[in-house]
């Protein structure tokens, strides 16, 4: 796999200045640009549902499944997200992902095809729950701003770990983006910057935030916050085990220096690898 060393600025910036003139191929561009459209859109679609869907408590959503089936929906929404979202991450769900893209770009769509699949699934969670029709309890006043504010901050560590994690891998753009250069995707190096200094999972910890820092409180919002946030805890297990047998040794120094979940208040020296 090839990786680059480059900030996460001048790597996103550099990939998408060199979509602007692309080689000739007229096939290869419009398929590119058409999974780019395709991803984007959804990914967006994904996002926006997520935010206005928690921001209510899970309150308000399309589902309409007859109780006592309602439960059970909601609960094979929740489980339906970590069960493919970690499998397509697997070498076996890798070469799946690379069988879905045609003409032969399998492997080159991979991450924008692993990016459109995830964003249908978290589109699928908040579009089509079924809301309880409980509410606990709903911030109000100064409460409300204080939360609002709250959950706006958690977003934003969101979109910030994205982004030091490498927001062309995480946004897909990365797939699409390099089949229309007709090159191969150039993955970023093991992310150790920006808030990758102070943990070594903060886009886990950030997506886990947003479900606790809502302004309404439902039974609905309870069991997402409880399913995702368990989620959070182990899929990065998974993830570390990857790192190890990829990066090796720099990952294990990097796991000996840089706290999981939790920043510890003692300094520690951090060297970019």
């Amino acid at each position: 796999m090839n990786v680059t060393p480059e900030s996460p600025p001048n790597r996103l910036w550099t990939l998408a200045l060199g979509t602007l003139r692309p080689p000739p191929g007229a096939a290869r561009i419009a398929l590119a640009l058409a999974y780019g459209l395709l991803c984007h859109i959804v990914f967006g679609l994904a996002v926006l549902a997520m935010m206005s869907a928690m921001f209510f408590g899970m309150s308000e959503s399309f589902g309409r499944v007859p109780a006592p089936w309602s439960v059970l929906a909601n609960i094979a929404l929740i489980v339906q997200f970590p069960a493919v979202h970690s499998l397509l991450l697997s070498s076996h769900g890798s070469r799946f992902l690379a069988k879905l893209a045609p003409m032969g770009h399998g492997k080159t769509l991979l991450t924008t095809t692993y990016a459109i699949i995830a964003s249908i699934q978290l589109l699928a969670i908040f579009a089509f729950w079924t809301p309880s029709g409980i509410i606990w309890w709903r911030a109000e006043g100064t409460g409300l701003v204080l939360i609002c504010a709250i959950y706006t901050l958690s977003w934003l560590l969101l979109i910030w770990a994205s982004f030091d994690a490498g927001a062309e891998v995480q946004s897909g753009a990365l797939g699409w983006m390099s089949l229309m250069q007709k090159i191969r995707p150039v993955f970023p190096d093991m992310p150790t910057r920006g808030l990758f200094r102070v943990i070594r999972q903060p886009i886990y910890v950030a997506f886990a935030l947003t479900t606790w820092t809502v302004p309404v409180w439902t039974p609905d919002q309870l069991g997402l916050a409880l399913g995702l946030t368990l989620y959070c805890l182990v899929a990065p297990t998974l993830k570390e085990r990857r790192f190890a047998r990829r990066y090796g040794d720099r990952f294990a120094a990097y796991k000996h220096r840089v706290p999981y979940a939790f920043p510890t208040l003692r300094r520690v020296k951090h060297h970019d690898e």
